[in-house]
């Protein structure tokens, strides 16, 4: 006994030191419970209401998305980004009549990546779009100005995170909101600064390429 607690402590000790998240499962009504590298604050801690439905999101997926939230604005501490995580699900759930807050994660100015759908939950953040990617929102309005340093590396942390869990492939693409759809999301200043992230790809560069997409990769 003395011995595999020994294994299992080092073997943790391990991931810590090569920056890749744990995981371990609590035998406690089948919860599975995430240790990730980052601060991450999962659905209960920032109190969310429950999804009215869910579809199963098939994984690994291809790509992911960049999105801001334009409103709220950036967030700075945990009180406020939880706040801002209900304003979003609220928005998503009464006024546009969707299931749940539409993104898988968003980060916020804090640094702290907030679970939102989650890893295996088909999203509703990119119409058309939604059922080959996860979506990840940058708490705020990325028009003028880029994130915050620890916002930045924490959403890259999270991708990096869901390859190594097998949830993202290896080979994604990674692409902002506009490229799918005809907004402005993720912002001028957001857009460019992804362009400079490991696995950008300027394809799709628009909602016209989607169809050339979904064939390339055998998803529809």
């Amino acid at each position: 006994m003395l011995f595999l607690l020994a294994l299992m402590l080092s073997s943790q000790g391990l991931a810590a030191v090569v920056g890749a998240p744990t995981m371990f499962t609590k035998n406690l009504i089948g919860n599975e419970v995430q240790i990730y590298d980052f601060p991450f604050t999962t659905r209960a801690q920032w109190q969310a209401r429950p999804a009215k439905e869910k579809l199963p999101l098939s994984m690994p997926v291809p790509f992911v998305v960049i999105h801001h939230s334009n409103i709220p604005p950036v967030c700075r501490d945990n009180r406020q980004c939880c706040q801002s995580m209900r304003v979003m699900q609220n928005f998503h759930m009464d006024d546009r009549h969707w299931w749940d807050i539409g993104y898988n994660f968003a980060v916020g100015g804090d640094g702290v990546a907030y679970e939102g759908r989650g890893w295996d939950v088909l999203g509703a953040h990119a119409l058309h779009f939604n059922n080959v990617s996860i979506g990840i929102c940058l708490i705020g309005d990325w028009s003028n100005s880029i994130p915050p340093t620890q916002q930045l590396k924490t959403a890259q942390a999270l991708i990096a995170a869901g390859v190594e869990m097998g949830y993202i492939k290896n080979d994604y693409k990674l692409v902002g909101h506009r490229q799918v759809r005809d907004t402005d999301c993720p912002g001028n200043a957001l857009f460019e600064e992804i362009q400079n992230w490991n696995h950008y790809s300027p394809f799709p560069s628009s909602e016209n390429d989607l169809m050339k997409v979904f064939e390339q990769s055998g998803s529809r």
